[in-house]
């Protein structure tokens, strides 16, 4: 019995040592460039100490990562690096493998696919990229893998005789789903997908409640006075050119303001108000909320020069 104990104690201590020295994904960067402090953050370097590569695999961090990438191709690739490019492309890699393997997500992947084979064309000049011949010919076969992944993704259909069916289900069933979809575009394609669906689709109350979820009060008043008698697909559709769709993520990039780090929320990060008492001191009577600030992919990008 003394042998197990002991042995169990020292499985412990290697897992607690383990855990440890495990690195934690986290980045520093330069808010603000003075005389007294000069710096430059580089995209490519922050998505490798970030790991965003294997972040795609995370269900709760997928939506973000897919996020930041189509922010990128679709305004922002032209001005990237030859390195960020070449992560990009891995990521988008992985954000294939990543839907072939869940069989989600497909249409996102090719609204990507789609945006970067614009891209693509839209670089070359008499026939030939412009830039590194070496680096878009890795591009190419990078793009070529991506596309053979998205062709092979298969969905697999529901057994016939499992039970219950999707018709089985009553009309309230049905019109719960709908309206715990946050993305008007999956409300549009389940309406395309099934006659019960399209039916509940039009109900006044699905662009309702998914209106108040991504407005305030306030905007919805503002937009429904600008346009009397407009139903509420229409006030959503108007609300949404003019105040943007609200953005939330189960998992999110974390400013520190204390030692100016990006973090992933989950995972955390080496702090300097952990490792430094005097300055935990002066953290005494500071909200400890308000130090970690969630950052969205459009303004993560923001701390970069693209």
């Amino acid at each position: 019995m003394t042998g197990n104990g002991e042995k169990d104690a020292g499985d412990k201590k290697e897992k607690d040592k383990k855990k440890e020295n495990a690195v934690q994904p986290h980045c520093h960067i330069t808010l603000k460039c003075t005389r007294e402090i000069a710096g430059f953050n580089g995209l490519s370097d922050a998505l490798k100490r970030l790991d965003f590569l294997s972040a795609v695999h995370d269900c709760r961090r997928f939506n973000y990562i897919v996020r930041l990438l189509d922010l990128l191709v679709s305004h922002r690739m032209g001005g990237l690096s030859g390195c960020a490019q070449r992560v990009l492309f891995n990521m988008l890699e992985e954000v294939a493998l990543e839907v072939s393997l869940s069989q989600q997500q497909t249409g996102r992947l090719r609204r990507l696919i789609e945006r970067v084979r614009a891209f693509s064309a839209g670089c070359c000049w008499g026939g030939r990229p412009l830039g590194s011949v070496i680096l878009w010919e890795k591009h190419k076969a990078a793009l070529e893998r991506i596309l053979q992944i998205a062709s092979s993704i298969t969905i697999t259909q529901p057994d016939e005789e499992q039970q219950p069916q999707w018709s089985d289900l009553p009309p309230e069933c049905r019109r719960e789903i709908l309206l715990r979809l946050s993305d008007p575009r999956d409300i549009e394609a389940s309406s395309e997908a099934c006659e019960h669906l399209a039916v509940l689709a039009q109900e006044q109350r699905i662009w309702r409640e998914l209106a108040q979820y991504h407005f305030t009060p306030q905007q919805i008043a503002t937009t429904r006075q600008n346009n009397p008698g407009k139903d509420w697909k229409t006030i959503f559709t108007i609300a949404r050119r003019l105040f943007g769709l609200r953005e939330e993520y189960a998992e999110m990039i974390q400013l520190c303001r204390n030692c100016r780090c990006l973090f992933w929320r989950s995972l955390g990060h080496p702090c300097i108000a952990d490792q430094d008492p005097a300055f935990q001191e002066k953290l005494a009577d500071v909200d400890q909320a308000s130090l970690h600030v969630p950052i969205p992919p459009q303004t993560f990008l923001k701390f970069f020069s693209l």
